[in-house]
C-alpha cells in the first residue's frame, strides 16, 4: 500500500511541477515603470467585472457623502491622473495598462476611517477620514495617486494569481510530507500552512507592493501636476495620528510609516527631475 501511495504522490508532483512550470512561464509579465517581474494567472477582465460588482453593492450599502464640492475635487484630481498616466505611457510607445478601465469615484461618509482604495478596473472610494490627513489637494493627489498605482500595477491580478499557486503549493507539499501538515493542523489546532504563508511570504510580498504603489503613485502624481513633496507630510501626519499603535512591520502588509518616509524623502527628487508635469492634461 505504501509503494502505490509513494508512486501516486510521486506522479503527482511530477504533473503538478509541470502544469506549474508551464502555468508561470507563460504567465510572467512586469510591472509598469518599475520592471518588476509579475505572476499573473488570473483573467484581468474576470477580476474588473467582479470589482464593478462589488463596488456596486457598497455604494448600495455604504453612506455616501453628500459634499458635492469634495467629491467634485476628488473627481478632479482623479480625471488628471488618469490623462496623465495615459498620456504618459503614449508618449512612451507602451500600452496604457488603463486602457479598459471604467473609472468611478465615491467618497464615503465615515470620519473614524483613514483610508482609501482602488479597485481593479480604477474603482475608487475615499473615506472623509482620510481629508483630515491629507489637508489639501496635493495631499489628496498623493493618496489617490498611491492607490490608482495599485489598480495601474495590477497588483490584484497578481495577488490573485499567487494565492492560487501557493494553494497548489501547500496541497503539493502537504502530499509530499505524507500528510505532516494537515496532520500538526488537526492535533494542534494551529494552521502553521497559513502562519508560514502569512509572516513568510504574504507580509512581504503585500510590502513590496505597498512600497512600489508609493513609488509609482507619486510619479503619477508628479505627472498630473501636483506637488509631491506633500506626501511626506502626510505620512508625518499618519505616524502622529497612529501614536505609536502601529503593529511591528513583520505582521504587517504595509511598510511602517518611518519607512515610507524615508523612502518618500529619497525618491522625491529624482521623480521631480524624471517625471516632470505632463503640459497637456485635459
Amino acid at each position: 500500500m505504501s509503494k502505490i501511495n509513494n508512486i501516486n504522490r510521486r506522479e503527482f508532483l511530477e504533473i503538478f511541477g509541470t502544469c506549474s512550470c508551464g502555468l508561470i512561464i507563460t504567465s510572467c509579465t512586469t510591472a509598469p515603470i518599475t520592471d518588476r517581474k509579475q505572476l499573473k494567472i488570473i483573467p484581468e477582465v474576470t477580476l474588473n467585472k467582479q470589482a464593478a460588482q462589488i463596488y456596486e453593492n457598497v455604494k448600495r450599502k455604504t453612506k455616501l457623502s453628500k459634499d458635492k464640492k469634495q467629491l467634485d475635487e476628488i473627481r478632479l484630481i482623479g480625471s488628471r491622473i488618469e490623462n496623465a498616466v495615459s498620456s504618459y505611457f503614449d508618449s512612451i510607445n507602451k500600452p496604457d495598462p488603463t486602457y479598459n478601465f471604467q473609472w468611478e469615484y465615491i467618497l464615503v461618509d465615515n470620519d473614524k476611517i483613514k483610508n482609501a482604495w482602488c479597485m481593479p478596473g480604477g474603482k475608487i472610494a475615499v473615506y472623509t477620514g482620510i481629508l483630515k490627513v491629507t489637508k489639501n489637494k496635493h495631499g489628496l493627489a498623493a493618496v489617490m495617486g498611491h492607490e490608482i498605482a495599485h489598480a495601474v500595477a495590477k497588483h490584484s491580478v497578481e495577488r490573485a494569481s499567487r494565492a492560487l499557486v501557493l494553494n497548489l503549493g501547500t496541497t503539493a507539499l502537504d502530499i509530499f510530507t505524507g500528510g505532516a501538515i494537515s496532520n500538526t493542523q488537526r492535533t494542534t489546532g494551529v494552521d502553521v500552512a497559513g502562519m508560514l504563508r502569512t509572516f513568510g511570504i504574504d507580509n512581504p510580498f503585500g510590502r513590496k507592493q505597498e512600497t512600489e504603489a508609493d513609488y509609482l503613485g507619486l510619479i503619477f502624481s508628479s505627472l498630473a501636476g501636483y506637488d509631491i513633496r506633500e506626501s511626506v507630510k502626510i505620512w508625518e501626519r499618519m505616524k502622529e495620528a497612529n501614536k505609536g499603535q502601529e503593529p511591528p512591520e513583520w505582521m504587517s502588509t504595509h511598510p511602517s510609516s518611518l519607512r515610507r518616509i524615508e523612502s518618500l524623502k529619497a525618491w522625491i527628487p529624482e521623480i521631480i527631475i524624471n517625471y516632470p508635469p505632463i503640459k497637456k492634461i485635459s
